[in-house]
C-alpha cells in the first residue's frame, strides 16, 4: 500500500452533460471529450499531475473495468500500456460513476500483465470497507482480465475487442 493504511473504495463521477470528472478527493476537472458507445464511456481530460499531463479512460460496466492510458510527461515515462482499474461502473442518466475495487492490472507491452494492489483489496475486505460479494466480484473480474489479456498475446486492446469493447485511443 502506498501509505501503509487502509482506505475506503475510491469513487468518481463523470458528468457528460456538464463535461466534468469529479475525482475521489472531490476535485472537479474539465473533460475535453466524452464519447458514449454501447459498451461504455470514453473520457479524455488534461491533468495537472506532475507525472502525466493527460488521461484517457474507458468505463466498461460489462467487464467491471476502467481502462486508462496515461500521457506521461518528459522524464516520467513508464514501461506500461493500458492500466486497468477493477471497478464497479454504473450510470444514472448523464452521470456515470465508478467505485475502485483496489485491484489493478498493468499492461507491459510484449510481457505478461501485472496484477497489483492485492494487499489493498485484502486489507479493505478485512476492515469491512468492501463486502465479501464485492470482493469476490473484483477477484473474478481481475481473473477474467488476466486470462483474457494473456490469451490475446498480452494485449489489453485485443482482449477488450474480443470481449465486446473495441476501444480506441487518441
Amino acid at each position: 500500500m502506498d501509505d501503509g493504511g487502509v482506505h475506503a473504495p475510491k469513487r468518481e463521477a463523470f458528468e457528460t452533460a456538464a463535461r466534468t470528472n469529479t475525482d475521489p478527493k472531490g476535485f472537479v476537472r474539465e473533460v475535453e471529450e466524452f464519447r458514449e458507445e454501447p459498451f461504455g464511456l470514453y473520457m479524455f481530460r488534461r491533468s495537472d499531475h506532475p507525472r502525466f499531463d493527460a488521461l484517457e479512460s474507458w468505463l466498461l460496466p460489462g467487464l467491471d473495468v476502467r481502462a486508462n492510458v496515461f500521457h506521461f510527461t518528459a522524464g516520467n515515462e513508464r514501461d506500461q500500456g493500458v492500466y486497468l482499474d477493477i471497478a464497479g461502473v454504473s450510470r444514472e442518466g448523464a452521470v456515470w460513476r465508478t467505485e475502485d475495487w483496489y485491484l489493478d492490472l498493468v499492461e507491459h507491452p510484449g510481457r505478461p500483465v501485472e496484477l497489483i494492489d492485492v494487499d489493498e483489496l485484502l486489507a479493505a475486505s478485512a476492515a469491512q470497507l468492501l463486502d465479501t460479494a464485492t470482493a469476490e466480484r473484483a477477484i473474478r473480474a481481475a481473473t477474467r482480465a488476466v486470462a483474457g489479456v494473456t490469451a490475446h498475446g498480452h494485449n489489453v486492446d485485443a482482449w477488450l475487442a474480443a470481449a465486446g469493447a473495441p476501444v480506441s485511443w487518441r
